[in-house]
């Protein structure tokens, strides 16, 4: 039994209908993220005010003692000398935009 194949109105129709089926189907997921998002940001800031109410109040009660600095990590350089070590955590520091003193390294190596 042969069909007739389908004419391009009908091809376009049925291209169309699966479209819009596809960007609602994406907007419902969108819905869905933003609620999920918005009920877990609230839930972390209700469970997180009160250990910052609770942690707060220690500190206030003690006296103000600065805490005393970490030591700086030791950086194993592998192929590279000290200077070469210090441009390339400078250059690292610069194109992320994050400060030195936040960045960690572990090692550097030559390639």
């Amino acid at each position: 039994m042969v069909h007739d194949p389908i004419s391009v109105l009908d091809a376009l129709m049925i291209a169309l209908s699966g479209i819009v089926i596809v960007f609602l189907m994406l907007a419902l997921l969108w819905g869905v993220i933003a609620v999920i998002s918005r009920v877990m940001g609230a839930l972390e800031k209700h469970t997180a005010h009160p250990a910052s109410v609770s942690a707060a109040a220690p500190a206030a009660a003690a006296p103000a003692a600065a805490p005393a600095p970490a030591p700086a990590p030791q950086v194993k350089l592998e192929g590279v000398s000290e200077v070469e070590a210090a441009c390339v955590m400078a250059i690292v520091s610069h194109e992320t935009g994050i400060p030195l003193d936040q960045l960690v390294f572990k090692s550097i190596k030559a390639v």
